[in-house]
């Protein structure tokens, strides 16, 4: 990868909705190297997808949460089985393995308190192998980026 493919990655995360002739015009290129680049980016896995970022007060996610989950035991048949229950339930929007106090760091999204209240106690609460649970409500979000700086 060289600074070329970095300006274009910059470009998309930034917007990625721009086309092809937008970018190429930036980075001072024509459209065909350009869109040739931006292929074998997606090709070699350095761009996994594109997606919009939502207002989550707009579609009623106005709520964060974090929580940290202690797990019973740390054998590999339960974290491959808490992985994969995990990544089924809709409301968790981030899942951590972590190293330190805590096994896993969760973020929920949620519209109110009563949508946690039975997020925590019809979902959370039947995951087999949690044996602590520890929830930090976000008050105000000062930084949420998805842009990595390749600098």
């Amino acid at each position: 990868m060289d600074t070329i493919d970095k300006k274009i990655l910059m470009l998309l995360q930034e917007n990625a909705k721009q086309n092809t002739k937008e970018i190429a015009n930036k980075i001072g290129l024509t459209v065909s190297p350009t869109f040739e680049r931006i292929k074998k980016l997606e090709q070699k896995g350095y761009i996994k997808k594109y997606s919009a970022v939502l207002d989550r007060a707009k579609i009623d996610k106005s709520i964060i949460v974090f929580c940290q989950i202690s797990l019973q035991t740390h054998s590999k048949e339960l974290l491959e089985s808490f992985k994969k229950e995990i990544s089924t339930i809709k409301e968790i929007t981030g899942c951590h393995h972590m190293s330190g106090n805590y096994d896993f760091l969760l973020k929920i999204a949620v519209n109110d308190i009563n949508e946690y209240q039975k997020f925590v106690v019809d979902k959370l609460s039947v995951v087999k192998g949690i044996s602590n649970v520890q929830s930090s409500f976000v008050i105000e979000e000062v930084l949420d980026g998805t842009v990595y700086d390749l600098a």
